[in-house]
């Protein structure tokens, strides 16, 4: 018999059909629309525009599919729990944030999830240590406040990483990730069109405090605040002959 659907797996198929028909329909806006705005048509979008969302959507669809790829290759366990926050964060910032304008038109949406963003990484941190150690749980003679510390670096890590593929790629296709552009097409300038890379970088810092932090007292007095959301192996540990 067919095993049922659960509400996760359903939002998650329900995710990766939003990305594949916007990818459609902005691929056949993109052969459509000008090249350059025109001053009696600002509303209308240009095919820079359509390059940046197509290119986002692209980037979700295989980002969907890179635990799976994981899994399989690796031998890892993702926690449901976190398949799902991950699959509504890639929604929630290439859907909902590029297709629908939500970056523009809903106040402080990129900051949120580059909060959200920076506490998940931090979780994969943990998860890292684990998997090196060969161990489902974070291994004991590990000191909490190193552990917790790596957890932080390594989501400041991606965070930065991250800034440098949105400021090459701006740079590359003539993008608007890093947001130096406003929505009517204005150039900002100077200390403005810093802001939106160091607000990110700043609230990545923070997300990624607030979960390494609860990791750090969660491992310093024995609790599993986070050991359900911990990516584990699936690989049988082999027999060593003696």
């Amino acid at each position: 018999m067919k095993r049922k659907l659960d509400w996760k797996e359903k939002f998650s198929i329900f995710a990766y059909a939003s990305l594949v028909l916007s990818l459609i329909f902005l691929t056949t806006r993109w052969y459509f629309s000008p090249s350059t705005a025109s001053s009696d048509l600002i509303e209308v979008r240009t095919k820079s525009d359509y390059v940046l969302m197509i290119s986002q959507c692209l980037l979700g669809i295989i980002a969907m599919r890179l635990p799976e790829i994981f899994e399989r290759r690796w031998h890892l366990d993702f926690p449901s729990t976190m398949i799902f926050l991950y699959v509504l964060f890639l929604y929630c910032a290439i859907y909902l944030g590029e297709v629908r304008s939500f970056y523009y038109i809903v106040p402080n949406w990129d900051t949120i999830l580059h909060t959200f963003s920076g506490g998940m990484i931090a979780v994969i941190g943990f998860s890292v240590i684990s998997l090196l150690n060969n161990s489902d749980k974070i291994p004991i003679n590990l000191s909490p406040i190193f552990v917790a510390v790596f957890a932080f670096c390594f989501a400041l890590t991606m965070g930065v990483i991250w800034e440098i593929y949105e400021f090459a790629f701006d740079g590359f296709l003539g993008l608007n990730m890093q947001k130096f552009r406003l929505e009517d097409g204005v150039e900002l300038v100077g200390r403005t069109a810093l802001m939106d890379t160091m607000k990110d970088l700043i609230v990545d810092a923070i997300g990624a405090f607030i979960t390494s932090s609860v990791g750090y007292f969660s491992l310093k007095y024995d609790k599993d605040w986070l050991d359900k959301m911990f990516i584990k192996s699936t690989k049988k540990k082999k027999e060593v002959d003696l």
